[in-house]
C-alpha cells in the first residue's frame, strides 16, 4: 500500500502545479510569492484543532522532538517561497529538473541518517525515474547557458531542505507519532506566516489581494492547499511505510503528470493550458513516461520481494 500513498503526492501535486501556474499569473503577477505562503500557513493552522480533537496526544511531544518538527515546517516553507520566487521569474522548464536534486539529497540523507541502505536494483530503479523525469521536464531547445547560477543555487539548496525535513519527520515519526510530528510542522508553517505578514510590505499585499478578489483568492488558494496538504501526507505517510529515497523517486513522477494535466488542458481548456503537442515533443514524453513507469516497476518487485 505505501506505494499508492507515494503516487497521491505526485498526482495531487501536479494538479497543485497548474492552480499555482494559473495564481501566480492571474493573482500574483505584480505581488510578491511569499504572500501566496501566507495562505498555506493559515490552512495549516485551521487545521491544528482537528488534529488535537483527533490526537489529544499531539502536545505530549518530547520538547526536542517538537522543536524540530517546528523549525522543519519552517524550513519546508521557506523552500516552497523560493521555489514560487523561481517559477514566477523563471520558465518552469528551466526550473523543474533542478527539483529532481530533491531526490538525491534523499537518499543521501536517508543514508546518513536512518541507515537506510538501498540496494543495487532499487537504486537503478530510482536512476531511471530520475532519468525519465528530467526528460518529460528538459524542453529540446533548451540550452545550457540559459541556466542562471543564482538559480541553480537557489533550487539545490531548496531541494536539500525539503529532502532534508522529509528525513528529519521520519526520524522523529518512527520514534513518536505521525499525528503528533505533523501538528508541529504545521505549526512551524503557522509561525512562518505570521512572520510575513509581520513585514509591512507583505502586510499591505495581502490586504490588497483581499480588497480586489477576496471571494477568487481564498477559494482557490484553499483548494489548492487542500489538494497539496492530501499530497504532502500522503508522501509522509507513505515514508514510514518505505525507504524515504524510494518515497522521493516516486515523487519525481509529478513532472509525468504535470505534462499530462498540461495536454487535457490544452485540448479541452486551451485558455488555462499551452502545452506542446508537435510528435517530436510528444516523443520525447512518451520515453520519458516509460522510463518512469520501469523504475517504478523495479522498486515495486524488489520491495515486495524482500
Amino acid at each position: 500500500m505505501w506505494l499508492l500513498y507515494a503516487f497521491s503526492g505526485p498526482l495531487l501535486w501536479a494538479i497543485s502545479t497548474h492552480i499555482d501556474k494559473f495564481l501566480v499569473d492571474k493573482y500574483f503577477r505584480h505581488s510578491d510569492t511569499a504572500v501566496l505562503m501566507v495562505f498555506t500557513a493559515f490552512l495549516g493552522v485551521l487545521a491544528l484543532p482537528v488534529m488535537w480533537l483527533f490526537e489529544p496526544q499531539v502536545l505530549a511531544l518530547p520538547w526536542l522532538a517538537t522543536v524540530v518538527m517546528t523549525v522543519s515546517g519552517v524550513l519546508y516553507m521557506g523552500a516552497m517561497m523560493f521555489y514560487l520566487r523561481a517559477i514566477q521569474s523563471e520558465e518552469a522548464s528551466v526550473v523543474a529538473p533542478l527539483f529532481q536534486a530533491n531526490t538525491l539529497f534523499t537518499f543521501a540523507l536517508g543514508l546518513v541518517l536512518l541507515h537506510e541502505t538501498p540496494r543495487w536494483p532499487q537504486l537503478l530503479g530510482a536512476g531511471l525515474v530520475v532519468a525519465g523525469a528530467l526528460g518529460l521536464s528538459l524542453d529540446r531547445k533548451l540550452h545550457l547557458g540559459r541556466f542562471k547560477p543564482r538559480l541553480v543555487l537557489l533550487m539545490c539548496g531548496a531541494t536539500f531542505v525539503l529532502a532534508l525535513s522529509s528525513v528529519v519527520f521520519k526520524f522523529f515519526a518512527v520514534q513518536d507519532a505521525f499525528w503528533s510530528t505533523t501538528f508541529w510542522t504545521f505549526v512551524g508553517e503557522g509561525l512562518f506566516g505570521a512572520g510575513i505578514l509581520a513585514v509591512p510590505k507583505y502586510r499591505r499585499q495581502f490586504v490588497q489581494l483581499f480588497r480586489k478578489n477576496p471571494g477568487a483568492v481564498i477559494g482557490v488558494n484553499a483548494a489548492n492547499e487542500l489538494i497539496n496538504l492530501g499530497g504532502g501526507l500522503g508522501v509522509r505517510y507513505a515514508s514510514l511505510l518505505a525507504p524515504v529515497g524510494l518515497v522521493s523517486a516516486i515523487s519525481a513522477t509529478s513532472t509525468f503528470f504535470v505534462f499530462l494535466f498540461g495536454i487535457l488542458l490544452t485540448l479541452f481548456f486551451p485558455r488555462l493550458g499551452r502545452e506542446d503537442l508537435s510528435a517530436q515533443n510528444l516523443l520525447q514524453k512518451a520515453v520519458g513516461g516509460l522510463l518512469i513507469m520501469a523504475g517504478v516497476v523495479m522498486i515495486e518487485v524488489y520491495t515486495k520481494g524482500g
